[in-house]
């Protein structure tokens, strides 16, 4: 008899929740030093504590669901994700609102990572992509909307009303979470106690193919992250646009986003996740050059930073699911920890380079545009050497594999 699987629409939306809250918020940061009277440094760890939070989180969040399923987690991460918009929502000072930052992103990490574990449960490796590739892109909706509608909310009811709206979201997920999100692990893994997980991570990690893709995966996300820590302070206080503009032209470079994930649906088992990811980071590439050139020569408007952002977006949607969905397949008996272990290094070093972009960025996009190189360049590197682990893999097995007996 088969298993009730979970709906699809069911992943997505838990899988949102994180995220939503993230973009949402991101308009409101610059306004946020006055409210506090704090400065841009402090009010920004609203933002990069959150992402170390999803990444911290994530170390747990797999093996325990390798043990304990991925419905009981996912369902205690929307609950505590619900504290956490509390403690923000009631939040009276710049201390207050990080705590409950950071608790939200604790318990919105758990729909982030388990969905992609629960599609890697229910499909092989290619089909696994092409799943999350469209989960992705019905996914991005919500950031891709996010800051607008948190642009105009700060503009006209204030920075509280944000939370309202993503409690709300989290309630109405959590009600058709409950009677829908049906268990997808039926091969628990015993629970590995903290030796046992370092010794999990560590036997993913030993594989040159695991390693290139989490490297891969970290620093192509990293150009997106360090643009989400800097752009709301180019455009709201260097450039002077209110924080609805920032909201609608941060719709361009979701938009873009979409665009490769939706190619990545419908491309990924017909032509493979490499040639994927090769595309993928052509577009990354030409976007993270377009940008310095444009910024060395001055140039600061709205079209020459959400422009080749947009072009860098295609390129994280071609790149990242099919990067996601090979991690996930090095070693489908830890696909839980595989999951943490990359959404780990992508989130803390998300919240590294963006914590960089937030502190260097003065009186220019320049120093944005250059990380955002810098970490595309650091990404082509791990591709090659992602390549060059395939190629070294398929060699091993063909000298391992045993001979056919010749026929009489």
């Amino acid at each position: 008899m088969s298993r009730a699987q979970p709906p699809i629409a069911v992943l997505v939306a838990l899988s949102a929740v994180g995220p939503l809250a993230l973009n949402m918020f991101v308009p409101s940061m610059p306004g946020l030093a006055a409210t506090f009277a704090a400065d841009y440094g402090t009010v920004q760890l609203t933002l990069s504590l959150y992402l170390i939070g999803l990444a911290v989180s994530q170390l747990a969040y797999g093996p325990l669901s390798d043990r304990f399923g991925r419905r009981p987690l996912m369902l205690a991460g929307i609950g505590l994700f619900l504290v956490g918009t509390l403690i923000a929502l009631l939040a009276q000072s710049i201390g207050m609102l990080i705590v409950g930052r950071l608790v939200q992103a604790i318990g919105g990490c758990a729909g982030l990572v388990l969905s992609r574990a629960a599609v890697r449960d229910l499909f092989d490796r290619e089909r696994s992509a092409s799943v999350i590739a469209t989960i992705t892109m019905v996914m991005v909706v919500a950031p891709m909307v996010a800051p607008l509608i948190g642009g105009y909310l700060d503009q006209w009811f204030g920075w509280r009303a944000n939370f309202w709206l993503v409690g709300a979201f989290a309630v109405v997920v959590l009600g058709f979470a409950v009677p829908l999100l049906h268990e997808t692990n039926h091969y628990r893994q015993p629970l590995p106690g903290l030796s046992g997980m370092i010794g999990s991570y560590a036997i993913l990690l030993r594989s040159p193919v695991y390693r290139a893709h989490i490297a891969l995966i970290g620093f192509a996300s990293g150009a997106f992250f360090a643009f989400l820590g800097a752009a709301p302070f180019v455009v709201i206080d260097l450039m002077g646009h209110p924080p609805s503009d920032y909201g609608r032209w941060f719709a361009l470079g979701a938009a873009g986003y979409m665009a490769g994930n939706f190619a990545s649906s419908r491309l990924a088992v017909r032509v493979g996740l490499c040639r994927l990811i090769q595309a993928g980071m052509g577009f990354m590439a030409a976007g993270a050059a377009l940008m310095l050139t444009l910024a060395l020569a001055g140039q600061m408007t709205l079209l020459a930073l959400f422009g080749p952002m947009a072009m860098i977006a295609i390129g994280n949607g071609l790149v990242l699911p099919s990067g996601n969905a090979g991690a996930l397949s090095v070693d489908r008996r830890r696909a839980g920890a595989a999951s943490g272990l990359s959404g780990f290094m992508q989130m803390g070093l998300g919240a590294g380079i963006s914590t960089l972009a937030g502190h260097l960025v003065v009186d220019s996009a320049l120093p944005l545009a250059a990380i955002m190189a810098v970490s595309v360049a650091i990404s082509l590197l791990a591709f090659h050497a992602l390549r060059r682990a395939n190629r070294q893999a398929r060699e091993l097995a063909a000298r391992t594999r045993p001979a056919l007996p010749k026929a009489a």
